[in-house]
């Protein structure tokens, strides 16, 4: 798979996997998505099949 990393972005309507370049957040990081700033966490592996990339979590 690409280089990057994956979030797992948190909304009222459920979760939605995002592919983005560059290196995975730390938990506890800041992110802005969709103009609300979420937090990482947790940092997992991907949850698709032979993804070698890192996954972060992120919820309000």
């Amino acid at each position: 798979m690409a280089d990057g990393h994956l979030l797992y972005v948190w909304s009222t309507s459920g979760y939605e996997l995002r592919e983005e370049p560059g290196d995975v957040p730390a938990v506890g990081a800041a992110i802005e998505q969709d103009g609300r700033t979420l937090h990482v966490t947790k940092v997992g592996p991907s949850p698709l099949p032979n993804d070698r990339r890192l996954c972060a979590y992120l919820t309000d």
